[in-house]
C-alpha cells in the first residue's frame, strides 16, 4: 500500500478558537439516579418534531453538572450525554417500523464514570493505542500514561471520554444536531499543544447519523478522534450479534503483537477470518485458532480500507441483522476502522434494558487512523501543526430489508 499523509486544510476555523470553551474534569462518581426532562431547545419545536430536549442526567463528585440531549429527525432518535460526548441511546426502526435501541450503554451516571469500557465515547487525544505509551515528534520525546497493559490507550486514563463537554443544539435546513466543543491543554495526558476541538453529532434529514470532527492547535501535536459506540442492530440486550452479516471493503489488515500494537505489517485478509470483503457472518470464522484471533479474543483489529483518505465521507461497510431487517452503511474520510466484536464484554455491564453484556454482545466500528501511528512511519501521518485544521467525517446511513 501507498502511504499517505493525514490530510489537513490550512488556516481553517478562524472562530473555532474563540467560541470553544474549556470544561470541567470528571474526578470521580457522582449521582446517577433518575433523569428530569428540563427543556427544549431548538426553535421552540419538540424533540419529535426535530428540536432538541435538554434534560439533567446525574452531578460528578466534584460538582459538574451532566446534561442528556436528545434529538430526533426522520424516525432516527439519538440520545447524548455532556459527559464524554456519550452516545447513550441511538434509535431506528426495524422492517415494521419497530424502533428500538441499538447502542449499548447505562442509565445512570455513576456507572459511566466507574465502570463503562468506553460505551458510546467521544475518544481523545488518540484513539487507539500507543506502544508503551511514548512517541517522538520533532525529536522531542513525549510520554503518555500506561492504561492498557504496557500501552496507551484511547488518549490515557483521563481521555477526552472522561471530560463534559459544552454542548449546543443546531438546526441546518432540515437538518438538527448537536455541537460538542472542548479545550485540551497544553500536556493534558502528556499531549503536546493546545487542542481546540468541536464536533458535530447530526441527524439529516434521511436520518442518518453524521459525526465530523474539527480540531486545531498552537504546538505540533498528534490527533486521531474516533467514537466508540457498541453496536447490536437486533436491540441493546438482545444477545450475540455473531449472525449479523458484515461487509467492509479492506484488503488489508494491520497484524498486532500479543500486546494488540500493530507491527507495522500491512497483511492481505485473504484465506483469513479478516477477509469480510464479501458479506458473511461476524461469527462465522471468529473461533479459527488463528493468532491474530488468539491475541484479540475475537477481531479487535484495525481494517485498512481500499478507498484510503478521501476529502469527502465514501462508503465502505454493510452490515445487516437478519431478524429486525435492520441496515447500517457506514461511510468515512478516514483510512481504517477498528473492528471489534466486544471480546471484553465479561457479564459485569447491566445496560439499559436491565440485562446483563457478555462476550460478543456488540460490535465497535471506529473509524480512524491506524494505531500507533507516531511510532510508526509508514502508517498515514496523525501529526497536526499549528495553522493546520484536523477534519474528519464519518456517517451512518439506516434502513431496512
Amino acid at each position: 500500500m501507498t502511504t499517505s499523509r493525514r490530510t489537513v486544510i490550512t488556516a481553517a476555523a478562524a472562530g473555532l478558537a474563540a467560541s470553544a470553551a474549556t470544561t470541567g474534569t470528571a474526578h470521580g462518581a457522582g449521582g446517577g439516579g433518575a433523569v428530569g426532562q428540563e427543556s427544549a431547545v431548538g426553535g421552540g419545536d419538540s424533540a419529535g418534531k426535530g428540536g432538541a430536549v435538554k434534560e439533567h442526567f446525574g452531578t460528578l463528585a466534584d460538582g459538574t453538572r451532566v446534561d442528556r440531549w436528545t434529538i430526533e429527525n426522520a424516525r432516527t432518535r439519538l440520545r447524548v450525554l455532556s459527559y464524554g460526548g456519550i452516545v447513550q441511546a441511538l434509535e431506528i426502526p426495524d422492517r415494521h417500523g419497530r424502533r428500538a435501541n441499538v447502542s449499548l450503554g447505562f442509565d445512570d451516571l455513576d456507572s459511566y464514570v466507574t465502570d463503562s469500557p468506553y460505551f458510546g465515547a467521544l475518544i481523545g487525544r488518540y484513539g487507539n493505542r500507543i506502544a508503551r505509551g511514548t512517541f517522538t515528534l520533532d525529536g522531542k520525546k513525549y510520554q503518555l500514561p500506561i492504561n492498557d497493559g504496557p500501552n496507551s490507550l484511547h488518549g490515557g486514563d483521563k481521555g477526552f471520554d472522561k471530560h463534559v463537554w459544552s454542548v449546543e443544539p443546531f438546526r441546518k435546513g432540515a437538518d438538527v444536531g448537536l455541537t460538542l466543543r472542548r479545550v485540551s491543554p497544553d500536556g493534558e495526558m502528556g499531549y503536546p499543544g493546545t487542542l481546540t476541538v468541536r464536533v458535530d453529532y447530526t441527524l439529516t434529514a434521511a436520518g442518518d447519523f453524521r459525526i465530523d470532527y474539527e480540531a486545531t492547535t498552537d504546538k505540533a501535536t498528534v490527533v486521531n478522534l474516533t467514537n466508540h459506540t457498541y453496536y447490536n442492530l437486533a436491540g441493546e440486550g438482545s444477545g450475540s450479534i455473531y449472525d449479523h452479516r458484515l461487509e467492509i471493503a479492506a484488503s488489508r489488515y494491520t497484524p498486532v503483537d500479543k500486546t494488540l500494537i500493530p507491527t507495522g505489517e500491512l497483511a492481505r485478509v485473504a484465506g483469513t477470518p479478516f477477509d469480510f470483503r464479501r458479506a458473511k457472518e461476524i461469527g462465522r470464522d471468529i473461533r479459527e485458532a488463528h493468532q491474530q484471533v488468539l491475541y484479540g479474543q475475537g477481531i479487535d483489529h484495525n481494517f485498512v480500507l481500499d478507498k484510503g483518505i478521501t476529502s469527502r465521507p465514501e462508503h465502505f461497510l454493510t452490515v445487516t441483522e437478519p431478524e429486525s431487517g435492520r441496515v447500517m452503511r457506514i461511510a468515512t474520510t478516514e483510512p481504517g476502522v477498528q473492528f471489534y466484536t466486544g471480546n471484553f464484554l465479561t457479564g459485569t455491564f447491566a445496560g439499559t434494558s436491565g440485562r446483563v453484556y457478555r462476550q460478543g454482545d456488540a460490535f465497535a466500528l471506529e473509524t480512524q487512523h491506524f494505531p500507533d501511528s507516531p511510532n510508526q512511519p509508514s502508517f498515514p501521518s496523525t501529526v497536526l501543526r499549528p495553522g493546520q485544521t484536523y477534519r474528519s467525517t464519518t456517517v451512518h446511513s439506516f434502513s431496512t430489508r
